[in-house]
């Protein structure tokens, strides 16, 4: 499978001949609903390096007008790129969605985007109790802008797309078998 060709040019944070054998950076990406963090749990129980940039200190909120909530998180790219930088052999696992996410991709090995018919997201978004976002008017009203406007431009970044609405067993082993097939094509 390999590097997306948009990708290719800095693997990992490192140039490909000091990339460690087995070391590969993945991203998990969609909309609100799409199971990012539900299979960012799934793949830790299976013991897999995660980091959930929407948390933690890697993302920030900021004004946004023009938006429905009136805000948008997007990630402090500072702290992004020394948190993939800083990963040494294995595959790490990342998860989140934010308008400034290409400017990492430079250092992914492969971008994921989760996807579920829109029904099925705003049936998660409703019946999700560890996540506020989405529950009210507005926030629903932002999840319909960007399901139509944002999950385009996703689908043209992500090198590969896995329907999530189906058992998070079955995603989370998609998503490591995307994970193998970038470490073997970058080792081989």
């Amino acid at each position: 499978m390999g590097a997306h060709p948009r990708h290719a040019a800095r693997r990992g944070g490192v140039t490909a001949p000091d990339r460690p054998a087995g070391r590969a950076v993945v991203l998990l990406t969609g909309m609100s609903g799409a199971g990012k963090t539900a299979a960012l749990r799934g793949l830790a129980a299976r013991g897999h390096a995660v980091a959930d940039l929407d948390y933690d200190g890697h993302s920030v909120l900021v004004r946004a007008p023009g938006q429905p909530v009136g805000w948008e998180q997007v990630w402090d790219l500072v702290r992004v790129r020394a948190r993939i930088d800083a990963h040494g052999a294995g595959v790490l696992f990342l998860a989140g969605t934010a308008p400034n996410q290409s400017e990492v991709y430079d250092r992914l090995d492969a971008v994921v985007l989760l996807t579920a018919p829109r029904e099925v997201l705003l049936a998660r978004v409703a019946a999700r109790t560890d996540n506020p976002y989405g529950k009210d008017a507005a926030g629903r009203a932002q999840i319909e802008h960007d399901i139509d406007a944002v999950e385009p431009l996703l689908r043209r970044g992500a090198t590969h797309v896995v329907s999530s609405d189906r058992p998070l067993a079955d995603v989370v082993t998609d998503v490591e078998r995307i994970a193998a097939g970038v470490v073997s094509a970058a080792d081989g």
